[in-house]
């Protein structure tokens, strides 16, 4: 079945193969049943990421509130003050995007997404649809497109998010803004549906290439269409594969997917009653979202000034600091044929005979001390070497008679490991977070039925 589909997706390629050329004009034509998935070379490349920043900003950042539902089943008067008084006020003055993609780039993540429209339809980019965007604000700049080009530069790669429920539309059409009766959503309300249509194309053609879309809606169809219909590589996450939030499920789904998470409890900022996770929270969630074969894409929530809140930098720059050290097991592998054994977690490196053991739960592991451990799905080969990523294995410092080299041992119960925490991460030694042991010319254990 996954063969077919797949061939699907390719002769899909062939129907608008001059498609990128013509991207100005957006053909018509719709693409039908040939193409439910992203191309499959696309798929590949988007599975090697690993790891992407979302970006919930909006005019209602001011406010510290849920980013967009408070419309939903509001009140006249709460309404008419959203839309009115919100874009009055919201001038960004501190917003420096270049900021916020070093740190990106700092923190090991490899692509974007940010919310160019949320639910409530204010458009954080220069748009002919619609007077509630950010070009009718204080800031009057295109936050959209500084963004793009921010990240751009550090090399990482461009997602937009993008809502086809748009509650501004809903109240423009008299409708009660809501969600879930049919006329929010845009097969059911055609001038819903040319509306997003209008700032997709927009989205899609003034930008230059966009490389992933976030299709925030179970209503999705039409706008994959018109994405595809301008940019067939355009790898769409939500909208086309499986996209869960705040959990991660127990076994791993069919590749590719992303796991989508806040720091906190919010996605938009929210400046009190707020609760974050720590460093060692995510560091374990990615290690586990890459043991499944998914990636991990984890969610800022600027401040209305423009930057981004310190309690939700800080944290990222613990993942940043655990990636330096241990990104070659988190890039560009899949899963390994099982996902665990108990608190170890295995990816494999994608082209290479390469098994990577995330020792994780360890804390406190002192610096120096030597620890076995036997991984009972790994056999080792007459090649097989062992060593601890970040760590060269020969010296740890200050500690000269410390004997710091990786040993292994093939074994009848498996393969016995013994590696030194040798690394100095803090001044203080104490690093609660996994080491990770990389493992060459290794061969898989079959599981027992």
């Amino acid at each position: 079945m996954r063969n077919c589909i797949i061939g699907l997706a390719f002769l899909s390629v062939v129907l608008v193969v001059n498609v990128h050329a013509r991207a100005q004009t957006a053909p018509e034509t719709p693409l039908g049943q040939e193409a439910p998935r992203n191309l499959p070379e696309r798929e590949e490349w988007f599975s090697d990421l690993a790891l992407g920043m979302f970006i919930h900003w909006s005019v209602d950042s001011q406010l510290g509130s849920v980013i967009s539902h408070s419309l939903a089943g509001a009140s006249d008067d709460y309404i008419e003050r959203f839309f009115t008084e919100l874009p009055a006020t919201f001038e960004p003055k501190q917003f420096d995007p270049s900021d916020w993609a070093r740190l990106a780039k700092v923190a090991g993540m490899r692509y974007v997404m940010f919310t160019a429209k949320h639910h409530s339809g204010f458009c954080m980019f220069d748009t002919e649809t619609t007077d509630f965007s950010i070009m009718h604000t204080p800031f009057k700049r295109d936050i959209t497109r500084e963004i793009i080009e921010a990240y751009r530069r550090e090399g990482i790669a461009v997602g937009l998010y993008f809502s086809p429920e748009d509650f501004w539309m809903l109240h423009q059409q008299g409708q009660v803004i809501n969600r879930t009766p049919p006329y929010a959503l845009p097969s059911n309300n055609e001038g819903l549906r040319d509306h997003n249509r209008r700032q997709l194309r927009e989205l899609f053609t003034n930008y230059g290439p966009i490389d992933l879309a976030f299709l925030d809606s179970g209503d999705a169809a039409d706008a994959v269409e018109t994405i595809w219909n301008i940019k067939r590589d355009t790898v769409i996450t939500r909208g086309v594969m499986e996209t869960p939030e705040q959990k991660t499920p127990d076994t791993p789904l069919p590749p590719p997917w992303e796991a989508c998470y806040t720091l906190g409890t919010q996605w938009q900022f929210k400046p009190t009653n707020e609760v974050y996770k720590t460093g060692t929270e995510l560091i374990e969630k990615l290690i586990e979202i890459r043991a499944k074969g998914g990636n991990l894409l984890l969610n800022v929530g600027p401040e209305p000034s423009g930057v981004i809140p310190f309690e939700q930098e800080r944290v990222i720059r613990e993942l940043a600091l655990w990636l330096f050290v241990n990104g070659e097991a988190i890039y560009a592998v899949r899963p390994w044929h099982i996902i665990r054994e108990g608190d170890f977690w295995f990816t494999k490196a994608k082209d290479a005979q390469t098994l990577y053991a995330f020792l994780t739960r360890q804390h406190p592991w002192p610096r120096g001390e030597r620890r076995e451990f036997v991984l009972k799905s790994v056999r080792a080969t007459d090649q097989t070497e062992v060593a601890v990523l970040g760590h060269g294995g020969k010296a740890v410092e200050y500690q000269p008679e410390t004997d710091a080299t990786p040993r292994w041992t093939q074994e009848e119960q498996g393969l016995r490991i013994s590696v030194v925490r040798g690394q100095r991460i803090y001044n203080n030694g104490q690093w609660p977070n996994p080491i990770v042991v990389r493992l060459t010319h290794v061969e898989p254990v079959p599981t027992q039925p």
